[in-house]
């Protein structure tokens, strides 16, 4: 279960990243330091569900390990 939950945490990490490579790449894409709108919205309206998902499922996730470790 350990395993599963880091590597849930690396997949937000992961996501996070490529995210944040994405917009400086749409910085250094023609025309220079401009961008669109529409890939800022699109990409904050995927990073927000991506992270919501990971994040709740790990938040609860974490709190049930937690639990089964006390009872032990």
């Amino acid at each position: 279960m350990e395993k599963k939950l880091n590597a849930q945490m690396w997949l937000g990490v992961v996501i996070a990243i490529a995210g944040i490579a994405l917009l400086f790449w749409g910085l250094l894409t023609p025309p220079g330091g401009q961008i669109d709108s529409s890939v800022l919205v699109a990409f904050g309206e995927v990073a927000t569900f991506a992270g919501s998902l990971i994040g709740v499922d790990y938040h609860y996730r974490f709190r049930e390990y937690e639990t089964k470790l006390k009872n032990e």
